[in-house]
């Protein structure tokens, strides 16, 4: 899986179209328009009528998304490329784990099959949560079973490594940085911590789910980590899952059109962040969370990029009013 960063473009905005010279195209979104179709490297989506994609001379960017199956927005001279639509779907449908490129703490790029043949627990945590506290629980499980194989993957969903960096002492498995959110979006996760279970030939065998690798939150959450842990010891152990194909399939909704929009403006905010320029990265923030008020991983991931405490009196507040929608989260219940 290739990720996109949000980046300047010289396509222009005309009649409600994003037109660009098919020159810049490549340099805009990282894909040329050639013969055999829409390609990166050695990867070519095949496109049969290239003139479909042309309004006058230039072309146009939304059909250039379409042709790619991924969702984009363009505002302020600033494009954002959202992750493959088919690769959300087929790990919903078929369970197959999406593959991912993320860095870990000290930028090596990381695989899924790498772990090719092991069971694998896709971990998904951040600093703005206090699931931050529950790696050494995620460790001591993974020492536990070492003789099973299982391995630990953890991934923040989280602006700077070094921010991570504080509470991965001890740590041994790796621990991933995914600052685009592009795992969260092909995995479609609403919340974390969200573990996701993956055999040894990348299938996943229960689809998102809330995990703890301690107790420490069990008074604010109301979820014991103990009858997870135990449901991964008999998987670890003895292949035994509590969940069948057909109740893991389906379990992780799509996402709506207004939860992609979120996602990309969530980017965008994001990049302007960076950039210095904190109105601009407020405003498009602040409509990624009114877009999606039951993604945590926009609105609550948003509140450190403005500058606001997301453990602080705005947090609880919207926290409750999404206990008060009855904490809507994308995929399974937790185990009993």
């Amino acid at each position: 899986m290739i990720t996109d960063e949000p980046r300047a473009t010289a396509a222009e905005e005309v009649d409600g179209r994003v037109l660009i010279d098919p020159a810049y195209l490549e340099s805009a979104i990282g894909w040329a328009l050639k013969p055999e179709g829409l390609c990166r490297g050695d990867v070519c989506v095949p496109v049969r009528d290239h003139e479909a994609l042309y309004v006058g001379e230039r072309v146009d960017l939304a059909r250039v998304a379409d042709a790619l199956d991924r969702p984009f927005l363009h505002e302020g001279g600033v494009l954002v490329l959202g992750e493959p639509r088919w690769v959300r779907r087929r790990a919903a449908q078929d369970l197959e784990a999406p593959d991912f490129a993320l860095p870990d703490l000290d930028g090596t790029i990381h695989h899924l099959d790498e772990w090719h043949g092991k069971k694998k627990l896709l971990v998904t945590f951040a600093t703005w949560c206090g699931c931050r506290h529950d790696l050494p629980g995620w460790q001591a499980l993974q020492d536990e079973l070492a003789d099973t194989g299982l391995q630990v993957i953890a991934t923040a969903l989280d602006e700077d490594p070094e921010d991570v960096r504080p509470f991965t002492e001890g740590i041994e498995f790796p621990v991933l940085v995914d600052r685009e959110h592009t795992l969260a979006d092909t995995y479609a996760i609403s919340n974390v911590p969200t573990v996701v279970w993956i055999d040894e030939d990348e299938r996943i065998v229960r689809p998102n789910t809330t995990m703890f690798g301690d107790d420490a939150w069990v008074d604010f959450t109301g979820i014991s980590s103990e009858p997870s842990m135990a449901a991964i010891r008999r998987w670890a152990r003895d292949g035994e899952v509590d969940v069948t194909p057909e109740d893991a399939r389906g379990a992780v909704a799509d996402l709506t059109p207004d939860q992609e929009e979120a996602r990309l403006r969530f980017r965008l905010g994001a990049h302007l962040a960076r950039e210095g320029d904190d109105e601009g990265a407020t405003r498009q923030l602040g409509r990624a969370a009114e877009l999606a008020p039951d993604d945590l991983t926009v609105w609550r991931a948003a509140m450190p990029l403005k500058g606001e405490d997301p453990f602080g009196e705005a947090f609880f507040t919207e926290f409750e009013a999404w206990k008060q929608r009855g904490a809507p989260f994308n995929g399974l219940d937790p185990v009993e």
